[in-house]
């Protein structure tokens, strides 16, 4: 496997449960995001890609929102900018940028830039993210070539559309792990996810150890993967 993708469902839910506030919940995701990242390292699986905000995520409170913004994102990410460093972690957010919030673009540019050279895991979270905005995205940077004379419409292609994308550079997954119970996409990655494999979760990420992630892997390996059919 060289890229494992996860929906992290239900940090909230997983509060609650425990009777705590939310944001307790999107803390201890917080550890098994690192914990995701060590399994990756260790698995010698080099790309692994991050839901963490979807652009149906904004209609969420304001409070939870800017503590997923300023706290989550983009505090938690530069106190741990030391370790991906010495990990050779890169790190790229993934989305629609134009939509990023001011008070945490600045951190995600400098950790952008600091990993940007980083080889031994690529990470991908997408933040401000929708596959149906990504596709869409795609089609008028397309368009705008065709417009401009750069390219012909005989010459678009399932290559160019790929390399249109907001993950241009990152091989499809092999695998997405849902958390949380729920068994869909909930719009991520729809054009990626032609040929990946599913495995759905009842446990709450907050809940999810080395363990789950061990069982999946090993699940994934028996798998005979079938491209066409």
């Amino acid at each position: 496997m060289q890229h494992l993708a996860v929906i992290p469902d239900g940090n909230r839910r997983w509060a609650s449960q425990n009777k705590m506030a939310s944001f307790f919940g999107h803390q201890k995701g917080l550890d098994v995001i690192k914990t995701a990242f060590q399994f990756c390292l260790k698995n010698g699986i080099k790309y692994f890609s991050l839901y963490a905000f979807s652009l149906e995520n904004f209609r969420r409170d304001e409070a939870e929102k800017r503590y997923l913004f300023e706290q989550i994102l983009a505090k938690a990410f530069t106190q741990q900018l030391p370790e991906l460093i010495k990990h050779n972690i890169r790190v790229r957010f993934v989305g629609d940028r134009t939509l990023f919030p001011p008070s945490v673009r600045e951190a995600i540019e400098q950790i952008e830039e600091q990993t940007r050279s980083f080889e031994a895991l690529k990470v991908n979270i997408l933040f401000c993210y929708g596959a149906t905005a990504e596709i869409t995205n795609a089609v008028k940077r397309i368009a705008a070539l065709v417009r401009g004379g750069a390219i012909q419409l005989e010459d678009i292609d399932e290559s160019m559309v790929r390399s249109a994308l907001w993950t241009e550079d990152t091989p499809t997954p092999d695998l997405i792990i849902r958390t949380g119970g729920a068994v869909r996409l909930s719009n991520f990655m729809l054009y990626q996810a032609a040929y990946s494999e599913f495995m759905f979760l009842d446990d709450y990420w907050p809940a999810i150890t080395e363990d789950h992630l061990q069982r999946c892997l090993e699940k994934f390996n028996t798998i005979k993967r079938n491209f066409g059919s």
